[in-house]
């Protein structure tokens, strides 16, 4: 793989320029106190080594008044080291949010640009579950990134700080090899290196299949997630025709595939804790063992025993940063991969919008008051041909029925309203708006009186307004909940959202209608019924349909048949 394909790089590209967006001033600052207080994080750890190394020296000595000076020290580190903490969790907290909120947006706006949180659905590649990868995975990868940044930095200024106090403390060790004796200086921060070397690739070995184990479970997590919100979202029509045994099934089976991975990972992770938990014990002990003899032979006091283990264990802990964030770094490289599944895939689309292709339906607004198809041609995504060479016009005012197969109707709405690019020729759109009523008209949470108007303000209607739609369309038992708040997709039955997809056509008011089987959980009477409204309350509009109605053919002046 190439490096400007690679994993890191990737990552970079898509969230570094966090780091130069509009609020690069406040983010610099920052960054540089985050730095100075990790500094000062390190300094806080030197000098309680110093002070504990003075402690034992005190007891060894049995001076109280050595005893007193360590305990006033330890309270003026105690306070600096509770204040510095406080600080850095404080501003690394602050920046964690800041990039993920800039990341969140950036994911959120390139995801619903333009309807291409639809279009992305049709191309190949590892972007399912968006939402999850938008509201957790960008959480992991922002807030992960600085963790792991922070405590690497940490390490490195750990690593260079003991390294020297270490050899300090190491002298001069003699290996006697009988003929010949071989000074070794610094023998405690070889054998560190040793130490944490062997420790940290045994753990990348045993770690390797943790990455791969976290990405399945996270990912089997997303789909159950999804699943139940998807029975959620359909509650009714699950309850109309008693699925519920079914949905319980698919639920199970959905978490099932959670057990399976959840065990994988368990399998992975256990062999790491078996390192980490027999590499923490020893870390205790090693170094004293190494150093006693020393002390026993009368080299060094036990102030130096005591500081010699301490700045083994600080420098073996600092080496030791790949072994013990093994599984966050896991964690948060399965979450980045998710992320940028759903990036990749989103400029994969947009290249494949913008790309100059003539297997392309091109769209063009023009200043005629007419919808015209050129060599309109529409293909499946497995290149079947869906319309053939489609050429017809429809002026303002005109009823036209779309009739044969209505799946490839609907093909012909996504096309006209920018959904459907694939296939060959042109439509002419008028400069006008274009209403499309799909068969479940989207009613998002809040009041009804919003729900009706989306994507409009409804500060733009009057209540007179609102009332008048209503009663039209049928609905005045809703007028007294128009400021009331629900979750109207499930609150309402599918006849009711159709109807009020009928009170937000006439509050709109457009020049061209697409209705796309908009009014079928009406009786033939109400469907007419509507129809006929439609057209009277808006006779310079032109309406296009898709509809099962037999009765409908009446109402239309034409048809086109696909």
């Amino acid at each position: 793989m190439k490096f400007s394909d690679g994993f890191l790089f990737q990552f970079i590209r898509l969230a570094g320029p966090f780091w130069h967006s509009e609020n690069k001033a406040t983010i610099h600052r920052l960054t540089l106190a985050l730095l100075v207080l990790t500094v000062l994080q390190i300094g806080v750890a030197v000098v309680i080594t110093i002070w504990s190394a003075d402690l034992f020296n005190a007891l060894e000595q049995r001076s109280m008044t050595e005893l007193f000076t360590q305990i006033g020290l330890i309270i003026l580190i105690f306070v600096a080291n509770i204040a510095v903490s406080t600080a850095h969790f404080e501003i690394k907290r602050r920046l964690q949010l800041d990039w993920r909120t800039w990341l969140t947006h950036r994911m959120i706006g390139q995801w619903m640009n333009k309807s291409r949180h639809y279009l992305v659905t049709h191309i190949q590649g590892l972007h399912d579950n968006p939402d999850g990868r938008i509201a957790e995975d960008v959480r992991i990868a922002t807030e992960s990134a600085i963790d792991l940044c922070h405590s690497l930095v940490y390490s490195l200024l750990l690593l260079i700080s003991f390294t020297k106090i270490l050899w300090t403390l190491s002298g001069t060790v003699k290996l006697d090899l009988l003929l010949i004796e071989i000074p070794i200086y610094g023998h405690l921060v070889w054998l560190a290196l040793i130490y944490a070397t062997c420790a940290s690739m045994l753990g990348w070995w045993i770690g390797r299949p943790f990455t791969m184990a976290t990405d399945a479970r996270q990912t089997e997590e997303a789909n159950f997630r999804f699943g139940l919100v998807n029975a959620r979202e359909n509650s009714l029509a699950i309850a109309l025709v008693h699925g519920e045994t079914h949905e319980q099934q698919r639920f199970i089976t959905l978490f099932q595939s959670i057990i399976h991975a959840w065990q994988r990972q368990t399998h992975a992770w256990a062999h790491i804790f078996m390192l980490t938990s027999g590499y923490s014990v020893l870390s205790m002990a090693f170094p004293i063992l190494v150093s006693a003899p020393r002390y026993i032979l009368g080299n060094i006091t036990l102030g130096a025993l005591m500081q010699s283990a301490q700045a083994f264990q600080q420098m073996a802990a600092a080496l030791s940063w790949p072994v013990d964030n093994m599984a966050k770094v896991a964690e948060w490289r399965a979450s980045v991969e998710r992320v940028l599944g759903l990036a990749n895939a989103l400029d994969q689309l947009e290249r494949e919008i913008v790309r100059a292709d003539p297997h392309r339906i091109q769209l063009k607004k023009t200043d005629h008051a007419v919808l015209r198809f050129r060599d309109l041609c529409i293909v499946r995504l497995d290149g079947m041909v869906c319309v053939q060479t489609l050429n017809d016009e429809i002026r303002p005012g005109e009823r036209v029925l779309i009739s044969g197969n209505a799946f490839i109707g609907s093909k012909l709405f996504k096309a006209i309203v920018g959904l459907w690019p694939w296939g060959e020729g042109s439509i002419e759109l008028p400069n006008e708006e274009v209403f499309f009523m799909p068969p479940r008209p989207f009613l998002p949470t809040g009041t009804l009186r919003a729900a009706i108007c989306y994507p409009s303000d409804h500060e733009e209607y009057t209540q007179h307004e609102f009332e008048e739609a209503l009663e039209l369309a049928g609905l005045e038992e809703l007028v007294e909940q128009l400021d009331h708040v629900d979750h109207w997709t499930s609150a309402l039955s599918r006849e009711q959202r159709q109807r009020l997809g009928v009170v937000r056509l006439l509050l709109h008011r457009p020049k061209w209608i697409l209705l796309q089987e908009a009014l079928d959980s009406l009786d033939s009477v109400g469907e007419m019924n509507m129809l006929h409204l439609i057209a009277q309350k808006l006779p310079t509009a032109a309406i296009i349909s898709i509809t099962n109605e037999p009765m409908a053919e009446l109402f239309h002046q034409r048809r086109i048949v696909l």
